[in-house]
């Protein structure tokens, strides 16, 4: 892969020009030979002819810390992760002392040659030496990325584009129906500059048509320079492109103190004879880079990647607002996207939502892309590995899509490929995971019988008691609530007519896209009463039972006091602990003795009829106490009405144990 625009963000004149740097040699003179000459190279940007140096001189028996890191750097940053994991372990081998910056790139190059458990020894080692690393704490965080990056993976079919070359093909965006893109493709034109970093041509904007398979176009002169360009985005009039350039304002070349030249930010405005001028973006600096522009949803901010001083890391993104033909002030994103690694390539859909690449949030190795959505205070939340096939071993980068179509691009250095970069058209399968969310369903069932409970309401509540959600169960007594978030206290409380209210509290696991399942129990309020109820109470009054009627002189059980009589079986069923006494009483009509025989009757029928109907007899006794527990003045021989004396005919159920 080659050293481009890409990788500015990789290192951060990764695609800076740079003078002579005699300085440099100067300074080296003293040492090894070819350690000095490789030395030379490197400063200078010429990673090709400083590894030649380098490995000259480990040929030769000499080894160094620096000829070995920088042997593996110059792999590293030219996108060849197998002969930089080698040099980095050798680096390993070599010396104890090494510092964090290596061993987190050792550790991303074994990513991208799969060796995962290894890989994360390595990052175990980085926090053990920088324990404030943000990288090594977001490893320690995501021990199971692995298994995350897989729930998010396959939502996504690749496909090949036709318009790929044996270089770099990368950065794609769209407008109108034009793709436009980066590459440094060979032309046959003479005048072709290559770039000493890997003796490969400048790389430059093309575009082509989305339908044609014919070959792209160079884009119109009056944007592309003598110098690198790459990244361009427009506004959604088509009217305006920002792109990144390296420092080239009106044909002459900036550079900063040491005589770096860095990348910038430009602006271009279609006039009626095509583009005009590019103008370069006040918030630059030829003391450091601004690169890839994004555009938010609404036009009004920037979006870019800058290793300005007093980011997070070694690149970062930033907004800046966008006021007419002015600008704001550029503002971090904020270390929710941001680490001490590189973020870079934004993209925001039509939904606000923003892809990145990045190698300091926690991936499958190399560059890996990200989506943060856009909270309501306006800040970006943590990033998601956006999975395979999208991401890969290799670096993935420069990710476009249209939220409605599903379609869209990005650019890969993975095997396969036609070139070093190449870019792939995309449609999406499904929704990405994009925050940690879980899904809440259960039932609501009588506590008594186990029944499941339709139509009862059911409320989902924060931790503050305020109402999220209402739904109600359906005819299979279920609910479900479709979105709750992790690691977050609620409650779901079940109501219904003529039963208790039930609340369970709960708190959800941090785990992704996990299922929480409950169940509430609901008591009916009649149930609630028995089971409130004190020994000694009369379980036909909590019962509300009508009067169980007896024929004249009579003790079979008619069917109207059967209908009674069941309530009491079923309660009886609901409560198994649950014993009653059936006592049975009559009117003061009739002989003393006469009463106490039928009373004795009906009360053993009344037994016989409950035992009959499920019950165990030795969960029910009885008597019958004829006339001697008369609940009124209507003794023998005193004139009464009929209303009167059928107060005393009764049966009472009394509970003499729960």
């Amino acid at each position: 892969m080659t050293l481009r625009l890409k990788y500015f963000l990789l290192i951060v004149t990764g695609l800076v020009l740079t003078a002579n740097v005699s300085v440099a040699q100067e300074k080296n003179a003293s040492a090894n030979s070819k350690e000095a000459k490789g030395d030379a190279h490197y400063n200078d940007y010429a990673f090709i002819d400083a590894r030649e140096a380098y490995i000259k001189a480990v040929e030769s028996g000499y080894r160094s810390v620096n000829v070995l890191s920088r042997l593996g750097d110059s792999y590293y940053f030219n996108g060849e992760y197998e002969d930089a994991a080698k040099w980095y372990g050798a680096l390993f081998s070599f010396s104890e002392e090494i510092d964090s910056e290596y061993i987190y790139r050792y550790a991303q190059s074994l990513k991208t040659l799969g060796k995962y458990a290894t890989a994360d020894r390595i990052m175990n080692k980085l926090n053990e030496v920088a324990s404030t690393d943000d990288r090594g704490e977001l490893f320690s965080e995501e021990r199971n990325y692995l298994k995350l990056i897989e729930l998010q993976s396959g939502r996504f079919n690749v496909f090949t584009v036709p318009f790929n070359s044996e270089l770099s093909d990368y950065a794609p965006t769209l407008n109108g129906g034009e793709i436009i893109f980066t590459s440094n493709r060979k032309t046959r034109t003479a005048s072709q500059r290559v770039h000493d970093w890997n003796d490969q041509p400048f790389s430059e904007l093309y575009c082509i048509i989305v339908s044609e398979e014919g070959e792209p176009n160079r884009f119109r002169s009056k944007v592309n320079s003598r110098f690198h360009e790459s990244s361009a985005v427009f506004s959604k009039d088509g009217q305006t492109m920002y792109f990144t350039r390296n420092n080239f304002t009106d044909r002459k070349r900036g550079r900063d103190g040491a005589g770096t030249t860095h990348l910038k930010l430009y602006r271009s405005k279609r006039t009626e004879k095509g583009w005009g001028e590019a103008e370069e973006l006040p918030f630059n600096s030829d003391e450091f880079s601004n690169a890839h522009p994004a555009l938010s949803k609404d036009g009004k901010y920037l979006i870019f990647s800058s290793d300005r001083p007093g980011g997070e890391g070694q690149s970062d993104l930033y907004k800046v607002s966008i006021e007419g033909d002015s600008f704001g002030e550029p503002e971090s994103l904020g270390d929710t996207v941001n680490t001490e690694g590189r973020e870079t390539f934004p993209f925001v859909d039509s939904n606000g939502d923003l892809y990145f690449a990045s190698d300091g949030h926690v991936g499958l190795g190399g560059l890996d892309i990200f989506v943060s959505e856009l909270n309501s205070e306006g800040n970006y939340e943590k990033g998601f590995n956006i999975g395979a096939p999208i991401n890969s071993m290799a670096d993935d980068f420069s990710f476009v899509i249209n939220s409605t179509t599903g379609l869209g691009y990005f650019a890969s250095n993975r095997k396969g490929g036609q070139g070093e970069d190449d870019i792939y058209s995309f449609e999406q399968t499904a929704q990405l995971i994009k925050n940690c969310r879980q899904s809440l369903s259960g039932e609501v069932r009588d506590e008594d019988t186990d029944d499941l409970i339709t139509d009862a309401k059911v409320v989902l509540l924060d931790n503050d008691n305020n109402v999220l959600e209402e739904t109600r169960t359906n005819i299979n007594g279920a609910f479900s609530f479709d979105v709750i978030e992790c690691s977050t206290g609620y409650a779901i409380r079940a109501s219904k007519e003529d039963f208790s209210t039930s609340e369970k509290s709960f708190v959800t696991t941090g785990e992704y896209e996990s299922a929480v399942k409950k169940t509430l129990y609901l008591v009916s309020e009649e149930d609630k009463e028995i089971r409130d109820a004190k020994v000694g109470e009369d379980l036909g009054v909590l019962l509300n039972l009508n009067p169980i009627y007896f024929d004249l002189s009579q003790s079979y059980i008619r069917p109207d006091a059967q209908i009674e009589l069941l309530k009491v079986v079923e309660a009886m069923n609901k409560f198994p602990n649950l014993k009653i006494d059936v006592r049975s009483h009559t009117d003061s009509r009739s002989s003393d003795s006469f009463n106490l025989r039928l009373s004795e009757a009906r009360a053993q029928a009344t037994i016989d009829y409950i035992v009959g109907a499920g019950i165990s007899r030795d969960r029910i006794s009885g008597r019958g106490y004829g006339e001697s527990q008369l609940l009124n003045r209507c003794a023998n021989g005193v004139a009464c009405s009929e209303s009167e004396h059928q107060l005393n005919r009764r049966s009472e159920f009394i509970i003499v144990q729960k």
